[in-house]
């Protein structure tokens, strides 16, 4: 069986490197990509004048200069296809066409990103793009799109490795460089096969907006996600990403301690960060979160190094991500409800010596590594430092 299992991974990395020209010379993610997404707050609820006004926000609260770029319409927003087979939106909630709307979010110095199906149907049970690979791809390019959620629903019968190539290809051939955002749930193990076919790749399902809930159809909190990208890291690297899935901070059902912790860990393990809030309406606190400068450093860094866990005691884990000018950030992490004060064990995250200690969410420098030997944490909470090399 283990041979067998060998086998079909020698195969399908044969496969992959014999018939995927599309995103290997295309480097468009040097870093994890930043942006919004229209799926964890509005679902099927988008129209133009939604995605207008996100796009209006994304300026005047300062998310491009923090260098937020991509606007991301997700499903519901196509209904149809016309004679040739062409891809037709909702007339009814993208009056003017979705060219129109690329322009209007690229007049703003922005880009353009909107989503299909390697299914049949969407998974809104709108029209996929199987068989419609490169009409689709062709559309998207004169449309002015520059990155592309590709999800996975509806796809019996269907290879993965097959269906994500095929539309790599026709995205390449499409004159246009695209962002390829790979949506499979990371059944396949897209990790091992991906690398030059998409620039990001699911690893779960879908992520939803609390600590640890799990849905019977799949979707669950970001610790469970967390804990599913140990071991992953040695995938990711500039220009192909592993995916944990878009940002649920300000959605309202988890606490701001626990926000300020998925946004922390976002962006230790290289996550993309990928707004999913209504930008248009939000509290101080959680702009705050999504706008730190110093969380988005660690990952914007151009090392490219995913975080990963290096020690683990139960409630308590330490994280760490080597940067390129030689510092180190360093996530103590706290599982349980109750405050606990814990040893700082810095050798676990390779730092030796006595560094400067920077403390991301209070952008201040807390002292030294031989001071702090201990780090009080609140429950369900994180300290998130950048030691100095």
């Amino acid at each position: 069986m283990i041979l067998g299992m060998n086998k079909m991974f020698f195969l399908v990395i044969l496969f992959v490197s014999l018939t995927s020209t599309a995103q290997k010379t295309q480097n468009l993610v040097p870093t994890p990509p930043m942006g919004w997404n229209s799926w964890n707050k509005f679902g099927c609820n988008v129209n133009e004048k939604l995605i207008k006004e996100v796009a209006d926000a994304f300026v005047t609260n300062g998310f491009k200069e923090a260098g937020y770029e991509y606007i991301v319409i997700d499903d519901c927003w196509q209904i149809a296809r016309d004679a040739k087979g062409k891809i037709v939106a909702d007339s009814v909630n993208f009056p003017s066409g979705i060219k129109a709307l690329a322009d209007y979010i690229h007049a703003k110095g922005l880009k353009f990103g909107i989503y299909s199906c390697a299914g049949t149907r969407t998974c809104a049970e709108r029209p996929g793009s199987h068989g419609y690979e490169v009409i689709d791809a062709n559309t998207y390019a004169e449309w002015g799109v520059d990155y592309l959620k590709y999800d996975w629903c509806n796809t019996a019968g269907i290879d993965p490795v097959k269906a994500y190539t095929d539309m790599s290809n026709a995205l390449a051939k499409s004159g246009r460089p695209i962002v390829f955002s790979m949506c499979e749930w990371g059944t396949s193990r897209p990790y091992i096969w991906a690398q030059n076919v998409g620039h990001l790749w699911r690893t779960t399902a879908d992520i939803q907006d609390c600590w640890d809930c799990k849905r019977d159809w799949g979707g669950m909190g970001w610790t469970t996600i967390l804990d599913m990208q140990v071991g992953l890291e040695k995938y990711a690297g500039p220009g192909h990403w592993n995916d944990p899935d878009m940002l649920e901070v300000g959605n309202g059902h988890m606490k701001y301690n626990e926000y300020i912790a998925h946004f922390s860990f976002w962006s230790l393990i290289a996550a993309p960060l990928m707004a999913g809030n209504d930008l248009r309406n939000m509290s101080d606190s959680i702009k705050n979160i999504l706008l730190n400068k110093d969380a988005i450093a660690v990952n914007q860094d151009k090392a490219g190094i995913q975080g990963k866990k290096v020690y683990d005691d139960g409630d308590f884990e330490i994280w760490s991500k080597p940067l390129h000018n030689g510092d180190v950030a360093v996530i103590f992490f706290n599982r349980n409800e109750k405050k606990y004060d814990f040893p700082a064990h810095w050798e676990k995250a390779g730092i030796k010596g006595n560094k400067q200690v920077f403390d991301i969410w209070k952008h201040s420098e807390v002292g030294t590594t031989k001071k702090i030997k201990t780090i009080s944490i609140d429950g369900h909470s994180v300290v998130f430092f950048r030691v100095k090399k």
